[in-house]
């Protein structure tokens, strides 16, 4: 009877550690998941450095997926399978906070991004601005498309601030977002384009072509803010990936790769 019940409770303790042990298995998969990220296509250039660092801190990949924000936004009404989301323009996190799509608390302004005329080397004189566009030898300009981009729509308002929509309106390009805009400049489908700055520094462009700054004050501030969704499953990593963001360090690496801090009532709201 003894040697029964000592066979009974060393099965059980054996049972005990086979369910933990498949607990612990099960469990694995969902604790080593990679992060999702929406991110706008700016960061197409700087964020796979984020990311490796952030990788190299926590041993957790960060996998970014690029578009325009505008597109990730109706994407995360719509329940894209996304942890966090990166987005050129605050208002689409903002929207998705006051629906209670976002975990609450989460939303970071991480920068502003900034305009340029680019145009390949031998081609448009990007010296002369945005007139340099109204010019009769420039037959096409790609800009993002300001339906759903943020960068489109900047482009957009410097244009009209100079006085030049309407005069080269017949010639815009319109990119599904700024990267693709910057590929039609790049590829010389077009003579010359209205990108980011992040971009231009790329080393593709920076090394086929030439850029001048378009003033600040010709268009609204492009201030871009990070936030966790609601439906993570990693609420926890994602934040820290949020906060990443705001790391003196990663703040360096955004302001050299072509962004700027952002504006102090952004960050204050």
């Amino acid at each position: 009877m003894l040697r029964a019940r000592v066979a009974a409770g060393a099965r059980g303790r054996i049972m005990r550690a086979l369910v933990l042990a498949a607990t612990l298995s099960a469990a694995a998969p969902a604790a080593s998941q990679d992060l999702r990220v929406a991110a706008a296509a700016d960061l197409q250039a700087v964020l796979p450095a984020i990311a490796a660092r952030f990788e190299q801190e926590t041993g957790r990949r960060a996998v970014a997926t690029f578009g325009s924000s505008g597109n990730f936004f109706a994407q995360l009404q719509n329940g894209a399978p996304f942890d966090v989301f990166l987005s050129a323009d605050i208002d689409y996190p903002r929207r998705l906070e006051a629906d209670g799509l976002t975990a609450p608390g989460t939303l970071r302004v991480y920068a502003s991004g900034k305009l340029v005329v680019w145009a390949r080397t031998g081609g448009v004189d990007v010296s002369r601005g945005l007139a340099a566009l109204a010019g009769p030898a420039v037959r096409q300009i790609a800009i993002a498309n300001p339906a759903h981009a943020p960068y489109g729509r900047a482009a957009v308002a410097a244009l009209r601030h100079e006085g030049l929509y309407e005069r080269v309106q017949a010639k815009l390009v319109l990119g599904e977002n700024i990267s693709q805009a910057a590929q039609f400049a790049q590829s010389g489908n077009v003579d010359a384009g209205i990108i980011a700055l992040s971009l231009a520094l790329a080393p593709a462009m920076k090394d086929t072509g030439s850029y001048i700054d378009i003033p600040d004050s010709f268009y609204p501030a492009i201030v871009q803010a990070a936030v966790v969704m609601q439906s993570t499953r990693q609420r926890d990593l994602a934040t820290l990936f949020v906060d990443f963001l705001s790391r003196p360090a990663i703040v360096q690496l955004l302001q050299s790769s072509g962004f700027a801090r952002p504006p102090v009532s952004a960050t204050a709201k």
